[in-house]
């Protein structure tokens, strides 16, 4: 004799820690793109964010922008562990910060913030 257990509940999980992951990833790549208009803005910067002589800053910048990512995701991760967020504008977030980061790493609107 089979049971019926009756209709499956859905069960509702918190989405902080995925919202941190989100927000965390905008954050990262507006960092790559601040740091790359940074790095090509300023000589100084230029020589300290070169780690590596084939790659030259970028490999700094890239660098840099991943700690930032990864510590971004960390802290909000840690301040929103099981609480429930307004995931869209979260959302809305995420994709601004992205743009912004693609914004800067593209040469023509990079430019227009360098004066030279």
């Amino acid at each position: 004799m089979a049971m019926n257990p009756g209709p499956a509940r859905a069960v509702e999980l918190p989405n902080g820690a995925g919202a941190a992951a989100l927000l965390a990833a905008g954050i990262g790549c507006a960092a790559l793109g601040a740091l790359t208009v940074l790095a090509d803005a300023f000589g100084g910067l230029k020589g300290l964010l070169n780690i590596y002589n084939p790659a030259g800053p970028l490999s700094g910048v890239t660098t840099l922008a991943i700690v930032i990512w990864l510590a971004a995701w960390f802290v909000l991760a840690r301040k929103w562990d099981g609480r429930d967020l307004a995931l869209a504008w979260i959302g809305i977030a995420s994709f601004a910060l992205l743009a912004i980061g693609f914004a800067l790493t593209f040469p023509p609107a990079a430019a227009l913030l360098q004066v030279k």
